[in-house]
Parts: structure tokens; sequence; C-alpha cells
């Protein structure tokens, strides 16, 4: 089934990590798993959160003004603590975060999406069958199998009915527009019972979008913190950190520059994926100013190029231009980005399509163009003048290229 045609459309969401790690500033989950805080210490973040600042209409009006067309928040993580007043499980704050969130996403026409972790580190009836050392080894999954033959059944019986039940609460009363999942390396597909899974979410909301964490089951890719040199084939989502941690951590002043943000980006929907972009607001529920400008800063970035980002899909393979570029969902319009100021005329190689117009976007200034060379079938070089400094953006520059048909390459070798 083909993944839901907003979510391709969407090119920028907001990622949330938030929960009781932020209280002390402590990785999520990861650092009691993993020994570097006492379980008991981390637990007890539990009592002093507050969220004493949430204000979820807030957080959907920037993440509007950012650009942004959906948002995912996360509504339980591996620590097993609910962010709603859920029936099932001893562990949650005691108030719905979810349903102002959805509520206040929906005003501002934002797509709603809940994180949720298959596994559950805290629960009485969950023993993880995690490979020791991380990170894990995807390809091998002899673990789950030899752990499989000695568990508890009617142990994970009771967890895959507190894990339905859950499920059943999030899909009944905030009807999520995506679910993204996490944690899937604990299991195989069998054990964690994906398709029941997805048709138990679909059962409320046929056209829910599913990440790739949900194995046979999942919509699109989801390549996390690197930016893949080599694309998926289908729709894939990059998620990607401000700074170097998902939720809030005091100690992280490492925060990516806006260029890089605005580079990440449009390298990302250049190639047909979307920027999943993660914030990770403090305990009271604000989220951080160097995190708050990075999200404007780019939200004025999109508004200046919104013809190059929304309603396009992935531009030019490798080759042809030096920098990411889309096309026009009818193929007539290319927009070519340049990061650096131009030097030289500005080379399109392999553009079998004649040019119409080359203007850049925001000023609108058109530019001069030519096509340099070709022989029999194969074609030259289109070169177009650089535009003026005055033209040029201070992060990144686009032109928009108008053809007189829709866009054919030629991808031959050439006569030798």
């Amino acid at each position: 089934m083909a993944v839901q045609t907003w979510f391709t459309d969407a090119k920028l969401g907001i990622f949330i990590h938030w929960g009781i790690y932020a209280v002390d500033g402590v990785q999520e989950s990861w650092s009691f798993y993993d020994d570097i805080v006492p379980h008991d210490r981390y637990m007890s973040q539990l009592e002093r959160f507050t969220g004493s600042e949430y204000d979820p209409k807030a957080w959907a009006d920037l993440f509007a003004r950012a650009g942004a067309r959906y948002a995912v928040l996360t509504s339980r993580h591996h620590d097993g603590v609910a962010l709603w007043d859920t029936e099932y499980g001893d562990l949650n704050l005691g108030r719905d975060y979810l349903g102002p969130y959805a509520e206040a996403l929906r005003e501002k026409d934002l797509k709603v999406g809940f994180y949720y972790s298959h596994s559950d580190w805290n629960h009485p009836d969950y023993a993880s069958t995690r490979k020791p050392g991380r990170p894990p080894e995807q390809e091998d999954n002899r673990y789950s199998e030899v752990a499989a033959e000695d568990e508890d059944l009617d142990a994970w019986e009771r967890f895959i009915a507190y894990r339905d039940g859950q499920i059943r609460e999030l899909a009944s009363r905030y009807r999520p527009d995506l679910m993204w999942f996490d944690g899937e390396w604990d299991r195989s597909e069998e054990q964690w019972r994906i398709p029941e899974l997805a048709a138990l979410i679909r059962s409320y909301v046929p056209d829910v979008v599913f990440n790739a964490r949900m194995l046979s089951e999942g919509d699109y890719a989801t390549p996390e913190q690197g930016a893949p040199v080599v694309p998926p084939e289908g729709p894939w989502e990059l998620c990607l950190t401000i700074n170097d941690s998902w939720g809030y951590q005091h100690q992280d002043h490492n925060h990516k520059s806006l260029a890089q943000l605005i580079r990440y980006f449009t390298e990302t929907i250049g190639s047909g994926g979307n920027l999943l972009l993660d914030v990770g607001p403090m305990e009271d529920g604000t989220i951080p100013q160097p995190q708050v400008e990075r999200l404007e800063g780019l939200g004025q970035w999109i508004r200046k190029h919104a013809e190059a980002v929304y309603g396009t899909v992935r531009g030019l393979p490798a080759g042809h231009h030096y920098g990411p570029s889309t096309l026009s969902t009818d193929r007539r319009t290319l927009y070519l980005t340049l990061f650096d100021v131009p030097r030289a005329e500005i080379g399109v190689r392999g553009l079998a399509t004649a040019v119409r117009k080359v203007t850049v976007l925001g000023p609108g200034t058109e530019l001069g163009h030519r096509v340099v060379g070709g022989l029999h079938d194969a074609v030259g070089v289109l070169w177009i003048d650089p535009p003026t400094e005055t033209d040029l953006d201070p992060y990144a520059t686009v032109l928009a290229v108008e053809l007189e048909g829709e866009l054919e390459l030629y991808r031959g070798a050439g006569r030798f």
C-alpha cells in the first residue's frame, strides 16, 4: 500500500523527545539501561517532573512557523513512562499530555504523530533479549530465537495485552495520523505480532502511516542521525537532532548551525525524503531557546523558497548539478540549490529538455542561460549566469529553471 500523500508532501516534521529524563537532563532510557545512571535515581525523576509550563499551542505555533507539516511526540519511550493517563501499567505522569498536543497540532493543520517503543525495560513481564553491548547487530536474530526457548510465555502474553491496551488507547482517543515505532530490535516480527498490531491501529485509523520499525507493515525508511549518501528508493525520513541529544540535556550546547540545518534539509528533500528535526523540551515543557531560534530561522528560509519545497519531488540524480535540487510535480520546473557564492557560470549536465527561463527564487531576478556543446544524441551543458551578490541568499540560493516541457535527462555515455 502506498504511503499517504500528505507524508511525502510534508518535507519537514518535528520530533519531540520529552519525558522524565528531562528533569536531570540524562539520556532517555539508555542511561539506566547502560548503567550510566542508577535505576532508582533515574526513576526518581518521575516524582520531580512538573510540566508546569507545558503549552502545546505554543509548540504547534512554533512548528508551523518552522514550516513543518507534522510532529511526532514520544508517547512512551523504552523506560515505560506514558505521557497520558493510561489504564495499563503503573508508569505514567498522572496527566494527559497527548490530548492537548493533538488538538493544538490540528488547529494549525499539522498532522499528529506519536512515537511508541515496542520495548519496555521497566515492565515486570518484559525481559529484554538484546545482545550484550551496543549498538545491536541488526542482521543477527539468533538472540531472540535463543531467548524464546526459555521464555515465560504467560508473562509475554501479559506484556502483549498491556501493549495492545495502550495502543488501543492511543488509536481510539487521539486518532494519530502517524505512529513512529522504535525498539523493534529486541524481538522478532512474530514475537511482536506486527500484523496484528497494525490491524489493531488501522481498525481505528485506516489511513495511519507507519515507519519502518513496524517491520513488514512499515511505510517508509527511517535513517537516523546520518544522512544517507545513496538515498532509499521509496519514501523515507531522516530523523536528526539539533544538538547531539534527543531529549533535553543541559550540558549539550553543541547545536548545529542554521546553515548546517538548511543544508541537511535541502539535501534530504532533494533526495526524496522528509527531515524529522528533533527538539528536546525541558522538564517544564519549554523548548530551549537555541532550538527555537533554529526552527524559526529554518522557517524563514522555507517561506522564502516555499515553491522549491512543497509540491515537489526528488530532483536530479548525482552528477547533473553540484548541489541538491527538487522538481515540481508537473516535472516542468527544476529548482537548483546553491550553497556557495558562484565564482563562474553554473553548469547543469544532461538536461535534454529545452529551458524557457531561469530566475532566482525570492527576488525573481532573471538570469541569462545558454547550452554549449552536444553531438548527435548527447546533449550539451546548460550554463547559467551567476546571480549578483544582492540576489544571493545568506544560507542557500535557489534557482528556478522553467522548462519547455517535462523534464527529460540524457543518461548515456556519448559517442566515442
